[in-house]
Formats: C-alpha cells, sequence, structure tokens
C-alpha cells in the first residue's frame, strides 16, 4: 500500500490511495483521507493535551460528489474521534481518465473499498481496535453504508445518515414502474447516458460561484451533476428495494433531514433552504425500515447536504448529533490511577489497594465495553428475527 500523500484541502489533511481490482476501465482505486497533525502525529482537535481519541468515523459522500467538507471532520474530532473520509472509485480524488464517473452495476461492489479503507485504519472486523467504529454516509453513500451494514452486523457501533437516499424520488410505485425499463436498458447499454435531469439548483444553493457559500471542485462535483447510467440507476434500484423489505441493522442509527423538499423543473428561491434532491418525506418514512433504534431528526431550513446549509442550519444539525452521540455512544469513564485519586473519608468503605484497584478499575470500564458490544450484538439478532419475521409474512 502508499504511503499517506498530501491532500488538496491543503496542509491540515493528507490522503492514502487504496489499490482496488481492476475492473473493465481498467486500474481501479479509493482514496482516504485524514486530517494531519503537527509533526506527522494525529491527536484529538483539543490537542497533545486531551483525551485519546474513543470513536472513528468514516464518512462516505454522494452521488457527483467527493469529500471536501473541512467542518464537518472539525466537529467529529471535537468530539472525541478520529476522522476519515473515503472517496469511493471514480469519485473524486479517485477518478482516473477513462473512467465513466460514479459507474458501478451493484452498489455492493463498495464493499471492496469499505473494506480497504477499514483496514487501513485498523477495523478489520476482529475486535481488536481500541475505539468504536461510527459511520456517516450521505446521499447515496447513505443508501450504501446501510446496505453494508445489514450484510456486516456488529461491524460497526452506529450509523449517521445526511440524507440518505433510500427512496426514490417518485416513492416505490414510479421506482416499481420504471424499473422494468430501466433494467432493460441496464443489460442492452450499461453505460450509456441517460437523459440529465438535474438543473443546477442544487449547485446555485450551495456553490460560491453562485449563490451558495462553499469553494468546492466543480471537475469532482460539477454544476449539473454527472451523467448517470442505466447500470448505475438499477444498481440504486435495487438498494432501495432491499430498504424496502427491511434491513434489520442492529446498531443505532441517526437519519438526519430537511424538513421539506423542493423538486420543481424551474428555479425557485424556496430551494435556498430545502431538499432539491430527493422527496423528504418519502425518506423518511422509509427511514423506520433501516432497523429497531432509529432517530429521524428533521431540521428546518436544511439543504440535502444538511452540513452546508445555512450556518445556523448545520449549528442545529451539528447539535443533534452531539446530542444523539452523547446518548448512544458516551465516552467511557477514565480509569483512575491510584495515585491520583483523593483520600476517601474517614467512614467511607474500604477500596482495593494498589494494582488490585487498577485491576478493578480496568474491569469496570471493560465491562462497559462489553456490555455495548452485548447490547449491539442482541439488537443485530432481535432485527435480523424481525426482519426474518416480516418478510416471511
Amino acid at each position: 500500500m502508499a504511503d499517506w500523500q498530501p491532500d488538496v484541502l491543503g496542509d491540515d489533511y493528507e490522503q492514502l490511495t487504496l489499490p482496488l481490482a481492476p475492473d473493465d476501465e481498467g486500474d481501479v482505486v479509493a482514496t482516504l483521507v485524514r486530517r494531519r497533525r503537527a509533526g506527522g502525529a494525529r491527536t484529538p482537535a483539543g490537542g497533545d493535551d486531551g483525551p485519546a481519541p474513543y470513536l472513528d468515523v468514516l464518512y462516505v459522500h454522494g452521488w457527483s460528489d467527493y469529500f471536501f467538507q473541512t467542518e464537518l471532520a472539525d466537529f467529529w474530532e471535537a468530539h472525541g474521534a478520529r476522522f476519515h473520509a473515503l472517496d469511493l472509485r471514480k469519485y473524486g480524488r479517485s477518478l482516473r481518465p477513462g473512467q465513466t464517473p460514479g459507474f458501478v452495476t451493484d452498489l455492493a461492489t463498495y464493499d471492496e473499498d469499505i473494506d480497504a479503507a477499514l483496514a487501513a485504519i485498523g477495523h478489520r472486523g476482529d475486535g481488536r481496535s481500541p475505539r468504536e467504529l461510527v459511520l456517516m454516509g450521505h446521499s447515496t453513500g447513505g443508501l450504501t453504508l446501510s446496505l453494508w451494514l445489514a450484510r456486516n452486523p456488529g461491524r460497526a457501533a452506529a450509523l449517521v445518515l445526511n440524507s440518505p437516499w433510500l427512496e426514490f424520488q417518485t416513492r416505490e410505485v414510479g421506482r416499481l414502474l420504471l424499473e422494468p425499463v430501466i433494467g432493460a436498458r441496464a443489460r442492452l447499454t450499461p453505460t450509456r447516458p441517460l437523459p440529465n435531469v438535474d438543473l443546477g439548483f442544487y449547485t446555485r444553493s450551495v456553490s460560491k460561484d453562485f449563490d451558495g457559500e462553499w469553494t468546492y471542485d466543480l471537475a469532482w462535483r460539477p454544476q449539473h451533476g454527472f451523467r448517470t447510467t442505466p447500470a448505475w440507476l438499477s444498481a440504486v434500484f435495487h438498494g432501495q428495494q432491499t430498504v424496502a423489505r427491511g434491513l434489520s441493522i442492529g446498531a443505532p442509527v441517526l437519519v438526519l433531514l430537511s424538513a421539506r423538499s423542493t423538486l420543481l423543473p424551474r428555479w425557485t428561491p424556496e430551494m435556498r433552504h430545502t431538499d432539491t434532491a430527493i422527496d423528504v418525506d418519502g425518506v423518511a418514512q422509509r427511514s423506520v425500515q433501516l432497523g429497531d433504534l432509529v432517530t429521524v431528526a428533521r431540521l428546518d431550513g436544511a439543504l440535502h447536504d444538511v452540513v452546508l446549509s445555512a450556518r445556523p442550519v448545520r449549528a442545529l444539525a451539528y447539535g443533534r448529533i452531539a446530542q444523539w452521540v452523547g446518548a448512544y455512544l458516551p465516552r467511557p469513564a477514565p480509569v483512575v490511577p491510584d495515585a491520583d485519586r483523593p483520600p476517601a473519608p474517614d467512614d467511607a468503605p474500604p477500596t482495593a489497594p494498589g494494582a488490585l484497584g487498577q485491576l478493578l478499575s480496568r474491569l469496570g470500564a471493560g465491562t462497559h465495553r462489553a456490555g455495548r458490544a452485548v447490547a449491539r450484538t442482541v439488537g443485530t439478532a432481535v432485527g435480523t428475527l424481525r426482519g426474518r419475521r416480516s418478510r416471511a409474512r
């Protein structure tokens, strides 16, 4: 594997190229991005004297997108996480000349990208990492991670979804009507571009080159998006139908959505503070089929990518995430050495001395982690059984 290299985001970030199996278009890679610290050391946002990170976050972008949301990385690292972002194959940093942007025929193809990224940050599925894993996905990345976690129960402690594309804009009825047509075209002309329905309204709301706040590379995130293909859209439809049948994810899930969508063929001012990409009401209804413990947070004024919304809205979004993490993934209590303990009052019960006291303290912290692991395992098992029962009905 190659070494970490400087990243396009500047001196504070670095990237790692992850070689993947080649496909019909040639060599394929994914790219992992992380914050770089002074002297190569990676420390929490609070500095060298702050507590060690207790979470690892892996973020996956959406369609026609790549990672550039450094404020999101700042948030997670300030809340006790090591933040990593993954540019999937044929997107952003991973797009190579001659490749069809974003092209896959099955969303499960991204399993290789995700597994390579997790291995690079120390989560190989063997339970040896000292940190809990949190997956975070936006739009199509949210759909992809939901399907991955359903196929890999117990691999992550939690799932955070930012406007996940769990259902088509026409809801299930429209998707089922389109699916045979798109499926036929996927078999006959899998890479022939479909008509472009992106009129650039979302870019107008987000990009600093237009009416938005953010600066990013329009070659990697074009004004009108990449042209979709029949094979890719068929893969999305298949993933959405899998969600519709129920995923039975055992880990807690947080879904962040705008309060409203504006899906119109003409520009309106409401597009500056609504979702112009997905039907948020349809996705909210579909979200409860992800698992047994799903929290849906609706944010008035949010754009499709809620962390690119106006400052007050995204501040509320970050507050919702922090509140949810505090409830479901609280930082474990620190192990306090005996020398740092305050003296016990005369009427206090005797405490275990020296090494025994430290051992009992570590056992308590270990029991806390084990209890959370057991809870996730039980949740996964119960969710799987309920999913099977509902499918049987």
